[in-house]
């Protein structure tokens, strides 16, 4: 069906992007011995409500692929599920698939920047404005998303610092959370650190971004904050802008320190930017949910993720395989370690996958009340992790030595109950089997 039919749907940015809010489940899993049947590499016999919920998904075509992930330790993964790359397609998914990862980026980005802290190239609680002096004097919304105007704003009475970046809490907006006039601005400056679809996309304005991180950041600094610095958890572009951080600290681009001080050495090579041209074969299509219909909004062969983007998005650019991001996994179950190799000091990993929220937040009403932050990614008990706005999902938890994901594409995440039900259906799963 074309698009201009579903004209009169409501249908945003802000519900196309936003992802991840309800993930990294609740009190999870107990420590379990490796049953038999883990050893095989479809478990789906293992994890029965995990793949029933699945099948059913895939049956009734609701999806084109859905694909849990799970892993014990620095054992190697297991699969439930599958399905084709498209609607209709012949060629089948599996733990080398391609998918647009979406906000499962922060958690990257946020242990880059944990391991430039505990390095001593800057600090958790370091102002921001010492490494980008233009945030030095910010201004800050008296009304949370009302006017821009002089009469409604006043200066911020703290400075943004890295913890706050980090945890969403330095009073940044968010093109896919904020609205009216501060929206607007957001649009206007081109600070949409994300992308969809080449396509026009009824509802969706058509956005050019900055045109590199520091014209971003640049940008950004003279919009005005929508919180006090450290007193409100709101999600926001401060993974994007720890992006521009990063290259400042590190004097090179960011993606480059990205690639050489993580995806290379955990072994990532199937998580990019930019999809190359070879590799479009994994690439999976990526649908928007309409009613019960699911509509091609990124073909892989004319996929957006083809083209270089006008910067490393570090909240939400990547595209990744299940198996890429399960050695990501297995790298932070490993304490900064995987197959031999350290990637990340045993602090960085230890202290970004714990709550590092500012004692000074009120998270009253917010996704995380009641839970914790870590780098960008939630934290409960011992379980880290977040999702992406196409509807995947992935945590760890280092009580349990458990590593899970989902995999699949379509948007708005909130569209279907997946992200938030793979959660409750692994401990379902666990209490049926072990008692726990």
């Amino acid at each position: 069906m074309a698009y201009s039919d579903f004209t009169g749907h409501e249908f945003s940015r802000r519900s196309l992007l936003r992802g991840g809010a309800a993930l990294a489940g609740g009190g999870m899993l107990a420590t379990l011995p490796f049953g038999s049947a883990l050893q095989a590499h479809d478990v789906g016999e293992a994890w029965p409500r995990v793949a029933a919920e699945i099948e059913k998904y895939l049956k009734e075509k609701k999806v084109a692929n859905m694909i849990a992930t799970l892993g014990w330790n620095q054992d190697k993964l297991h699969t439930v599920g599958g399905g084709t790359l498209s609607m209709g397609g012949a060629t089948k998914a599996d733990e080398n698939s391609l998918y647009r990862i979406y906000s499962m980026t922060k958690p990257i980005t946020g242990m880059l920047a944990m391991q430039l802290i505990s390095e001593g190239k800057m600090g958790l609680d370091q102002p921001l404005s010492d490494i980008l002096p233009s945030f030095a004097n910010m201004q800050v919304q008296k009304e949370y998303d009302g006017a821009i105007t002089e009469e409604n704003l006043e200066p911020a009475k703290n400075p943004i610092t890295i913890r706050q970046l980090l945890t969403h809490t330095a009073g940044l907006g968010y093109q896919i959370i904020q609205q009216g006039p501060i929206m607007e601005e957001y649009y206007r400056l081109g600070l949409a650190p994300g992308q969809v679809s080449r396509m026009p996309i009824p509802g969706i304005p058509t956005i050019e971004p900055a045109e590199s991180l520091e014209l971003f950041a640049d940008r950004l600094a003279t919009v005005p904050l929508v919180y006090q610095p450290g007193t409100k958890w709101s999600y926001s572009v401060s993974l994007d802008l720890m992006g521009r951080v990063i290259e400042v600290v590190e004097g090179k681009p960011f993606d480059r320190v990205m690639q050489d001080r993580i995806l290379g050495p955990t072994g990532m090579t199937s998580t990019f930017f930019t999809v190359p041209k070879s590799e479009v074969g994994r690439l999976t299509a990526n649908y928007a949910v309409f009613g019960d219909q699911l509509i091609p909004i990124d073909p892989a062969a004319s996929s957006i993720y083809l083209d270089k983007p006008a910067f490393p998005f570090g909240g939400a650019g990547l595209v990744s395989s299940p198996y890429d991001y399960d050695r990501f996994l297995r790298m932070l179950l490993g304490k900064g370690m995987i197959d031999g190799t350290r990637v990340l000091s045993e602090g960085a990993v230890m202290v970004g996958t714990s709550n590092i929220l500012p004692d000074t937040v009120d998270l009253t009403g917010s996704w995380t009340e009641g839970q914790g932050y870590g780098a960008g990614g939630r934290v409960v008990g011992c379980t880290y992790g977040w999702g992406g706005a196409a509807g995947t999902a992935a945590m760890v938890d280092f009580k349990r030595d458990l590593r899970a994901q989902l995999f699949t594409q379509y948007m708005p995440s909130e569209a279907y109950p997946a992200q938030a039900k793979f959660y409750e259906l692994l401990e379902a799963d666990l209490a049926a089997k072990y008692g726990v």
